[in-house]
């Protein structure tokens, strides 16, 4: 089973929450209705707390974790994570995008409809602002990202929505 209590604090999941075979979520973490937790993915709310919205998507081999004491992870509603992203004790609002293999480190803020570019670096205390591209390691700012651009963020989520309802039925999670 991927879900695992620490300390005597159990993961609160939605019910409808897909946790994919091999994913690991641990301690003090929340998931919000329709989100997913692909394979390989570990959440890790030892030393502080975990928290994501509702209908977020966090991709393969992504590792989420916290900051002793000072930086808890909050992920809002409608945001993706790509492929082996890392997080750790940061915030992202609603419809944030962090692109594949990209780091989001202690302290950092994402805004709605921000995106951090796939590999990119984030470093410590850095704000992407609401619908800013940044890209590079470490991280800058290269533009703000088209309405176009925008909307086919927001889709993914409903489209991955969808993709964890046929891998929830087809692995019987």
């Amino acid at each position: 089973m991927p879900i695992h209590s620490f300390a005597g604090i159990t993961p609160e999941i939605a019910d409808d929450v897909f946790i994919a075979p091999g994913a690991q979520v641990i301690g003090n973490v929340r998931i919000g209705a329709g989100s997913s937790i692909f394979y390989n993915c570990v959440l890790r709310g030892d030393i502080h707390s975990i928290t994501i919205g509702e209908r977020t998507n966090i991709q393969d081999g992504t590792v989420i974790h916290v900051t002793t004491n000072t930086h808890a992870t909050v992920i809002g509603n409608d945001c993706l994570i790509g492929h082996m992203a890392m997080l750790h004790g940061c915030t992202l609002l609603d419809h944030a995008f962090v692109g594949l293999g990209s780091i989001v480190m202690d302290g950092c803020t994402i805004e709605s409809d921000g995106m951090l570019a796939a590999g990119a670096l984030l470093t410590p205390g850095k704000r992407i602002a609401a619908g800013q591209l940044w890209t590079g390691r470490p991280a800058a700012y290269a533009r703000d990202l088209r309405p176009d651009e925008i909307a086919r963020n927001r889709s993914g989520c409903a489209g991955y929505v969808e993709v964890a309802r046929r891998h929830r039925a087809s692995v019987g999670a």
